[in-house]
């Protein structure tokens, strides 16, 4: 994604901050300690009624609003706690008077995320104002961008055969890294900053968030911040993600040879408003086609449909996405869509199982046509030709003799 513009501070607000983190903040204060039973405070105002969709199980409560099990929220908290205590923002203050927990600013923070509800009515769900879930949720979300870079990486060529393996066995696509999709983060502006490069087909403004799953629908590599009004086309070709795989340095790993000497290279799979790229394979046309380009088609978008349901289940889990933005800045917004991601991750890579109510109803981008990008790389071309021949071939040995 682009780089953040650095924010200027005035040299006022610079002697603020410097004071600030010259202030030794101890966790055991005891006014943080009388703020430890935030969850059971939180549960009795929050508790589940007849009419509420709220699970009366504590813990699959606990789950409802945050998105995450009472042991990943511990690892979470653990990630980023040293970056609150260190430099708490300014009135960590409840209305009873007690100094925050990093435990409740977590919550706070992640209850913002996953509901998109108001900084008002989260802040009353805590006993807060709206500026302390606005100051916890920022920090919040500048820790852990720092703190769990790791959760989002490009596999090594170890882990690449893994997920290879796991799209053979589950799609029957050989030598598949990956599935890419994109979609919209719809915002409202102020006057002085709309322009037509916000302003996208259907006439809202929003920016981008392409991502690469894998076959557990992880993200593997993520690009934001651009606006919502270009193609799809044109977002790949801005992504750090394209100038790697162009230049030989991604998706470069051992190819496999057909009984007929071709050679099938590493790729990803994308819909049909993405071009045809060596490494990037879209599906055939619609239309007349045999029955070898259909079963290709169903295969592509059976895997393909990976990169759909994890975007969905994104913007379900983080509903803070999947809602109209009120004039968000549009410099900070790339990284609160990237924490999402890496939560997203967290939730896989700690085991954790979402809800079943948790993803989207309908796709990821409800209410957008999708547009169907005509550029055909001759590279591409082949390669998706011998792929279709080598599925085939595979398909007939398979048969009984």
């Amino acid at each position: 994604m682009p780089p953040l513009k650095k924010i200027k501070k005035s040299k006022r607000d610079a002697k603020k901050l410097k004071k600030r983190r010259s202030v030794s903040v101890v966790p055991t204060d005891s006014k943080a300690a009388n703020d430890s039973d935030w969850w059971d405070s939180f549960w009795h105002k929050n508790s589940p009624t007849l009419e509420s969709p709220v699970p009366f199980d504590e813990a699959e409560g606990f789950k409802y609003f945050f998105r995450i099990s009472k042991k990943t929220f511990d690892y979470i908290c653990s990630l980023v706690r040293e970056d609150l205590i260190s430099r708490p923002p300014s009135g960590l203050i409840n209305i009873e008077g007690r100094l925050l927990s990093v435990e409740k600013q977590v919550a706070i923070a992640l209850r913002r995320l996953a509901s998109g509800e108001s900084q008002v009515s989260v802040g009353a769900s805590f006993g807060v104002g709206q500026s302390t879930v606005s100051q916890v949720t920022w920090r919040f979300i500048e820790a852990l961008e720092e703190r769990a870079k790791h959760h989002l990486k490009w596999p090594d060529p170890v882990r690449m055969e893994e997920i290879k393996s796991k799209f053979k066995a589950s799609f029957g696509l050989p030598s598949c890294c990956g599935a890419i999709d994109a979609t919209h983060i719809v915002m409202t502006l102020p006057a002085v900053e709309t322009s037509d490069d916000w302003c996208d087909q259907e006439k809202n403004y929003s920016m981008f968030l392409q991502g690469i799953v894998d076959g557990d629908m992880r993200f593997l590599d993520i690009v934001t911040g651009w606006p919502g009004g270009m193609p799809i086309s044109r977002l790949l070709k801005f992504s750090g993600f394209y100038k790697l795989c162009d230049g030989g340095h991604r998706l470069n790993g051992n190819a496999i040879t057909t009984p007929d000497g071709a050679q099938i290279k590493e790729y990803i799979v994308g819909g049909v408003n993405y071009p045809l790229l060596p490494w990037l394979i879209t599906p055939y046309e619609s239309g007349d086609v045999s029955t070898e380009v259909s079963d290709f088609n169903r295969m592509h978008e059976a895997a393909r449909s990976l990169a759909v349901k994890a975007l969905s289940q994104l913007k379900g889990s983080w509903r803070i996405l999947s809602k109209v933005m009120w004039r968000p800045d549009k410099q900070k917004l790339p990284s609160v869509i990237l924490v999402c991601c890496l939560l997203h991750n967290i939730i896989i890579d700690s085991g954790d199982n979402l809800r079943a109510d948790v993803a989207l109803s309908g796709h990821h981008d409800s209410g957008y046509v999708e547009q169907c990008c005509k550029q055909v790389d001759p590279l591409g071309k082949t390669k998706r030709e011998d792929l279709v021949k080598h599925l085939q071939l595979s398909k007939q040995n398979a048969l009984p003799n």
